[in-house]
């Protein structure tokens, strides 16, 4: 197999990488030539801004906080930035909410408790939260088309949240009420075409994906079955729903029909991370395993048919790797986080 990649400069972090499905996420700021990163450690994000050739770097650390207020003993699920047309946000989900930013940290734009909105009735207690052995916390986040971000919830819940070109007065538009389990991840359309009716896809720790149709009232499309087995990372592209799974498969569903297309064999263990180079194809998998892969995927409108083609692997070894992220939407470069790694090493192709 042809190398196509080698390794870059790695770019330190403050503090290690959590083990958490979809540890890392990228920004590309491409007028100034940086990228910003971001990777979760306990109940802190980690953010860098790296120039492009990882010689440079800056440091800036988020909290947990409730309101404006840092907490230290909420855990940070996820940190993601979500990019709109008119603005990009920095969303960090936890124990205790989610929070929203300006793209570089600087200011909290947004802030959502979760025990107010756990019960229909917007008045839950502590008590109410803890009459099972749940926890409580948001995890999955996806910006979808012109003005919406949605972040999934421990209830199974989807929360739809309508974002305004400028300030913080962003609300609570609606609550997407299909799964049973705790929602793992969530992805919107990436490849850029209006032409898909699908444009977002969520995931939940039973495996069941739901496919929806974005707008002023939200349509369920479709739903997989995931037969009890968890679906800790999912994509969108072109209309096809691409799932990874703990049993280290990776699946390739028509969106609104349902039909599987492919299925593989992808790692030995559970899959923790998939990213999408949506003007490629490029897809990027990693897992416990200590292995990610890119593989190529292609699409045959004729015959309304998929394929998926295996193109390299890396080893990071004796790591478990929770994060793998494209830097940019040819798959160019990628980066990746393990964890108690205090450090995102980078890739690019040769």
């Amino acid at each position: 197999m042809a190398k196509m990649y080698h390794k870059e400069k790695s770019i330190p972090i403050k503090s290690s990488a959590s083990a958490l499905y979809n540890n890392l996420s990228v920004l590309r700021i491409a007028p100034r030539c940086l990228s910003y990163f971001t990777v979760v450690h306990a109940n802190v994000v980690n953010m860098v801004s790296a120039s492009w050739d990882g010689l440079n770097y800056s440091h800036r650390q988020l909290q947990s906080k409730e309101g404006n207020v840092a907490t230290s003993s909420s855990l940070i699920m996820q940190a993601a930035w979500c990019v709109l047309p008119s603005r990009d946000l920095l969303v960090l989900t936890s124990q205790k909410g989610i929070q929203m930013y300006e793209s570089d940290g600087s200011i909290m734009v947004y802030w959502h408790a979760l025990d107010t909105l756990e019960t229909p009735t917007g008045q839950c207690t502590l008590l109410c939260l803890r009459k099972d052995s749940k926890a409580v916390f948001a995890r999955g986040i996806a910006a979808v088309r012109e003005k919406y971000i949605c972040v999934g919830v421990s209830s199974g819940s989807v929360l739809v949240f309508d974002i305004p070109n400028k300030g913080s007065n962003i609300t609570l538009s609606e609550v997407l009420e299909e799964h049973k389990e705790a929602i793992t991840d969530i992805a919107s359309e990436c490849s850029g075409s209006m032409e898909c009716i699908a444009d977002l896809v969520s995931a939940d720790d039973s495996g069941l994906l739901c496919v929806w149709k974005s707008g002023e009232d939200f349509q369920l499309l479709n739903k997989i079955p995931g037969f009890d087995t968890s679906c800790s990372s999912v994509k969108l592209w072109k209309g096809i729903v691409i799932a990874g799974y703990g049993t280290g498969q990776i699946r390739l569903y028509e969106g609104v029909t349902g039909i599987l297309h492919a299925e593989v064999n992808a790692h030995a263990r559970w899959i923790y991370s998939l990213d999408i180079a949506p003007f490629t194809g490029l897809l990027i998998s990693a897992a416990d395993d200590s292995w990610v892969r890119v593989w190529h995927l292609s699409l045959t409108p004729e015959t309304n048919s998929v394929e998926i083609e295996h193109m390299y692997n890396e080893c990071v070894t004796d790591t478990q790797i929770c994060g793998a992220k494209f830097c940019d939407g040819d798959g160019y470069a990628f980066a990746v986080t393990g964890y108690d790694l205090s450090e995102i090493i980078r890739y690019t192709q040769a």
